[in-house]
């Protein structure tokens, strides 16, 4: 089904103006052709947009669904406008990236500042998404590049090891742990946890431990924002773990201690992962090579074999 632009922009103004009159006039339509437009794109549909009334048109559930969509690609349209004009002002590239809160405090910045000084022409647009969003969006094509902590979700995601990290506690100065150097989590589950909104890989990890324990996660507050979750264990409300660098960075900040979290599964690793093809673009491929020089040799190793090709051979041999 192919829908036009100026059809979804005449849909648009209608349901804004609640006028079929109104409408046609903001796009410039006669009402004959605004009209027919309308009944067309109902007919293709399958659905009714608008309720005829007395003093004007009223939008359907269905309307509204498809008002929704037309923002949506109206931003991306913006997007796609102001991406490609930034060309002529002498930007040869623009790369996407989705990476998990942790990332962004621990390692990604410096990361990002080094490559964009050797590579002042490329632009970079960062968002930052839980672990399982961030491969989503490589995944779908709405990222270029995703940083993330496993497991890989999607076998659409080529990925590299990025930087290992570790996972840290804070509790508050006066806390019965605060004067211990290093807890398990089996410690810290007898009081209220304080973490990352749900979706979160830490948070989920957590409450996976804490099931394998046969025991609940108190997670009395979620908030987002590793800043938000340090001033909330400074005010006495819970304990947290988080990444240690921000960790150890907050423990100099706020009426905080830091202690150790005494687990194999505290330290962890971040992952760079992009779109599985033939050949990345010129842009991408510098970034991910920038960041984890391991990916040239990845990239340039023969491909593996499967071995169902041998039997293909064999079979192909003339008796």
């Amino acid at each position: 089904m192919r829908l036009d632009l100026t059809t979804l922009n005449l849909v648009l103004a209608i349901e804004q103006t609640r006028s079929i009159t109104k409408g046609a006039a903001r796009e410039h339509l006669a009402l004959a052709a605004a009209s027919k437009r309308v009944s067309d794109l109902e007919a293709r549909l399958g659905v009714q947009l608008f309720e005829r009334r007395a003093r004007g048109v009223e939008p359907t559930e269905a309307c509204r669904a498809l008002v929704r969509h037309i923002r949506s690609l109206h931003a991306s349209l913006h997007a796609l406008e102001s991406e490609v004009v930034e060309f002529a002002r002498g930007i040869k590239g623009h790369l996407r990236i989705a990476a998990n809160s942790g990332a962004i405090a621990e390692c990604l910045p410096a990361d990002l500042a080094a490559f964009l000084q050797a590579h002042p022409q490329i632009r970079i647009s960062l968002e930052d998404m839980t672990s399982a969003e961030a491969q989503a969006a490589v995944a779908d094509g709405r990222a270029d590049v995703g940083i993330f902590t496993p497991p890989v979700l999607d076998n659409r995601v080529q990925h590299w090891s990025y930087r290992p990290a570790r996972l840290a506690v804070l509790v508050p100065e006066d806390h019965p742990l605060a004067d211990r150097s290093a807890v398990t989590f089996s410690d810290l589950l007898d009081y209220d946890l304080i973490g990352l909104h749900a979706g979160a890989s830490a948070q989920e990890l957590m409450r996976e431990q804490a099931l394998a324990r046969g025991r609940t996660l108190n997670a009395r507050l979620q908030v987002r924002g590793f800043d938000a979750i340090a001033q909330l264990v400074e005010a006495g409300l819970g304990v947290a773990v988080l990444p240690e660098v921000p960790a150890e960075r907050f423990s100099r900040v706020f009426k905080v201690r830091l202690l150790q979290l005494n687990e194999p599964w505290a330290a962890r690793d971040y992952c760079l992962g992009v779109a599985r093809q033939e050949r990345q673009p010129a842009v991408l491929q510098r970034f991910v090579e920038s960041l984890c020089p391991q990916s040239k040799v990845d990239q340039t190793a023969p491909p593996r074999r499967d071995p169902s090709d041998n039997q293909d051979l064999q079979n192909r041999k003339p008796a």
